[in-house]
């Protein structure tokens, strides 16, 4: 079984390891209320074309003339080829691919080996996903997740990518977990600063610490680890944050994967079911290294799931796990700091039917005072969204829970299971807006929506923010603080956006009223805002560009305006492709992309393999992009 798995996605691995019950007893699609701050007059019309919005609300369409006012570029077509795309008036380059050395000791990428192990912690890693950019003193320094393998790409020697030695899985956990690398613009355009003394790549073996309240709890507690505060690695990073003291957030979302058991006798504990943690792994860790077997190390999975704080500043830091922020498959991490100076942190929950999430600081934030308590110190909420445009933040303590507070901290699932949260298609990149008081989330998609509960058995209706069955587009729920402040427990939605295709459809999964033939696309994923309060959007879904995904073409990254509603295509990444993670230089005048998981021929051509990459984007006139 193992061999038929390594080219699908986590997501599809997922559902085949854990396949969800059926769920016949679902509510109908319902009418949901998307106008903004209150002003409910608007309804989604099901059945009657494309969605129609009403008073109030941001999917209006603009004029062309306001439009490339607004964007600053032409909207460019769809593409299915094997190349990346921008508008007229911006060029692309290369600024590093996996495989490139961040220090001089190691190699070029050799495409017969894809790489020796001795070297595999010394170049920059594999699938690219979120990241962030930071100014240290003179220097620009990028840190950027590597998500997961490709071992067909990564082990092109083995038969199917079969990882076969102790070597192998070394190797595989070396190309991930996160790069920190200094980068600099000179006459060639950027490059990586190779042997910067802030480069570092922190990988599935970097010792860190646990830290907040579920710190040296016994579930925590592993053999090598009696303490339950130390251990080995970060997995399956996606997206990313920034805090406002100048750290990197990167986030561990699917390391359930990760781990399994050779004693095909071993009972699974029960929380391991919500979590997809099954007897096999997706990599076959557990066959060569003792510390990923379940029936030798089964507190091991629990230390996976959090969200990890790295001091870009200092090499020899040790990166810090926050358990108050939550244990689930971490999407990213958007930070905030509220009118009172507490420290606000959004997060999602990127599986079918899971939640969103939210984190508030007890102690304020001040600059150049003491950060250490900030993310260890506050209070994990839940979302629940209520059809009539409300909704609010439900407080997990061991009142709403019955459950200890260690306890919530590991099993987050759980407790917003109990306490009602509401079941969302996917909920991924977080974004707040830097010059409005609202709060962005994509939800990707999510098949079973309406169909089939979540891995917890929690109902998956098909209504308020969620309002499609068997969700093959995806949505952007938007939120507003109540009083204009972040750290409040109660909020107002709209949906800023339905992708959908009105090529196929004359429904709901047409899409709402700002989707049009010249901006189609599925699947909203990354999101990120720039510092003039555009949102950019990047897609991973369906890019076969037929049936029901006609003209949408490769996965993309497009930018929106959030006080019109305006949506424009402005990237088209390689076929194959997810278009994933996004930062600026210092200056704004080079916007970084991620293209993560490509095929080939993209970077390097025919008979090469195919390598995940960041592209530096500028203006021709060198004038800024964000």
């Amino acid at each position: 079984m193992r061999d038929e798995t390594y080219d699908l996605s986590w997501d599809e691995w997922d559902e085949l390891q854990s396949p969800r019950s059926e769920e016949t007893d679902f509510d109908e699609v319902v009418e949901v209320a998307l106008s903004r701050r209150g002003f409910l007059s608007g309804v989604l019309a099901f059945g009657s074309g494309a969605a129609v919005m009403g008073t109030g609300t941001l999917l209006s369409t603009t004029s062309a003339e306001a439009a490339a006012s607004r964007f600053g570029f032409k909207p460019i077509p769809i593409q299915t080829d094997f190349a990346v795309h921008v508008p007229e008036g911006y060029s692309w380059d290369v600024l590093v691919r996996w495989g490139d050395p961040l220090f001089s000791d190691a190699p070029e990428l050799d495409h017969t080996t894809g790489g020796d192990v001795a070297h595999s912690d010394r170049i920059f890693g594999e699938n690219t996903d979120g990241m962030e950019l930071f100014t240290i003193g003179s220097r620009q320094v990028i840190a950027v997740n590597h998500e997961y393998v490709n071992t067909k790409v990564n082990l092109p020697q083995n038969e199917d990518g079969k990882v076969a030695s102790a070597d192998n899985v070394l190797k595989l956990q070396n190309l991930q977990g996160v790069a920190v690398f200094e980068v600099a613009e000179g006459e060639n355009g950027w490059s990586v600063v190779v042997d910067s003394p802030l480069n570092r790549r922190i990988t599935h073996n970097t010792p860190m610490t646990i830290a907040g309240p579920a710190a040296g709890h016994p579930l925590l507690q592993t053999p090598d680890d009696p303490s339950g505060t130390e251990v080995l690695g970060t997995m399956n990073n996606c997206g990313a944050g920034k805090t406002p003291w100048g750290t990197y957030l990167t986030c561990e979302e699917n390391f359930n994967g990760y781990f399994g058991s050779t004693d095909e006798a071993f009972e699974l504990p029960e929380d391991f079911a919500r979590y997809g943690i099954k007897s096999e792994s997706r990599y076959n860790y557990e066959g060569y290294d003792a510390r990923f077997d379940l029936s030798k190390n089964p507190n091991e999975p629990r230390r996976f799931g959090y969200i990890v704080e790295i001091d870009p500043t200092d090499p020899e830091a040790k990166p810090i796990k926050h358990t108050a922020l939550g244990r689930f498959k971490h999407e990213n991490a958007a930070t905030v700091i509220a009118p009172d100076g507490r420290v606000v942190v959004y997060m999602g929950d990127d599986e079918r039917g899971e939640f969103m999430y939210k984190y508030v600081s007890n102690g304020v934030y001040t600059p150049g005072g003491e950060t250490s308590s900030l993310l260890g110190d506050g209070q994990l909420y839940v979302a629940k969204f209520e059809v009539d445009g409300t909704g609010r933040w439900i407080p997990l303590t061991p009142a709403t829970t019955g459950m200890g507070e260690a306890e919530i901290a590991i099993f987050s699932r759980m407790a917003g299971s109990k306490v009602g949260a509401t079941t969302m298609d996917r909920p991924e990149w977080v974004a707040v807006n830097p010059v409005s008081v609202e709060g962005y989330c994509c939800l990707t998609n999510n098949k079973n929506r309406g169909i089939k509960t979540n891995a917890g058995g929690d109902e998956t209706p098909a209504k308020g923010p969620n309002p499609r069955e068997a969700n093959k587009y995806g949505q952007i729920v938007r939120w507003f603080p109540a009083d204009e402040d972040h750290a409040s427990e109660d909020f107002t939605w709209d949906l800023y956006v339905m992708a959908g295709n009105p090529k196929v459809h004359s429904d709901a999964y047409a899409g709402s009223a700002n989707i049009n033939e010249g901006n189609l696309f599925n699947s909203p994923d990354g999101m990120m805002f720039d510092s003039t309060g555009l949102v950019w959007i990047q897609t991973d879904g369906n890019d076969d560009n037929e049936g029901e995904f006609e003209g949408m073409g490769n996965n993309q990254m497009l930018a929106g305006d959030p006080v019109t509603g305006q949506i424009e295509r402005f990237l088209t990444g390689p076929n194959g492709s997810e278009v994933t993670g996004l930062t600026w230089s210092a200056d704004k005048r080079t916007m970084f992309v991620g293209i993560q998981h490509p095929s080939a021929p993209f970077p390097d051509g025919e008979g090469k393999l195919p390598r995940s990459a960041i592209v530096a984007i500028k203006r021709d006139d060198g004038a800024m992009v964000g």
